[in-house]
């Protein structure tokens, strides 16, 4: 299961053959979303586990299963913030009941992005794909 957004993403990872292309994409895709306000930069928002800094603020839409997931991410570091963006194509959108039912690991597996992000970037992914689990989990039991 994923999102249009992610598709697209997918599908510009198959046109783009050199990593140093593919980094840049996702650089790119970080710049493009809009801050996070520094007042929503707290602790209760910062994901443990992440070399940078890092926040994800969630906005959820609705009550209980059928409750539509979004959020909004800030970091510190370029790369981590375009990671984000990433994460926010594959989820933003969905029923938080669905946000349940996505193989992040996989579907991230398909950009390569699992072969070639370093061991702590890609602790901080699943950093996040938990934060955003557990989110989207609270959000269902409403």
């Amino acid at each position: 299961m994923a999102t249009p957004a992610f598709e697209d993403i997918a599908d510009t990872f198959e046109f783009l053959d050199d990593w140093e292309d593919r980094y840049r994409h996702v650089i790119e895709l970080g710049k493009a979303m809009p801050p996070l306000d520094p007042a929503f930069r707290v602790p209760a928002t910062k994901v443990e586990g992440c070399a940078s800094q890092v926040w994800l603020l969630p906005r959820i839409e609705g009550q209980g299963p059928a409750a539509r997931f979004d959020f909004q991410g800030e970091s510190d570091a370029m790369i981590v913030r375009g990671l984000i963006a990433v994460l926010h194509s594959l989820y933003s959108g969905l029923t938080v009941a669905e946000v349940a039912k996505v193989d992040a690991p996989a579907e991230l597996a398909r950009l390569g992005l699992d072969q070639h992000l370093s061991s702590q970037r890609s602790n901080g992914v699943r950093a996040m794909v938990e934060r955003i689990g557990m989110l989207a989990q609270a959000a269902a039991k409403g």
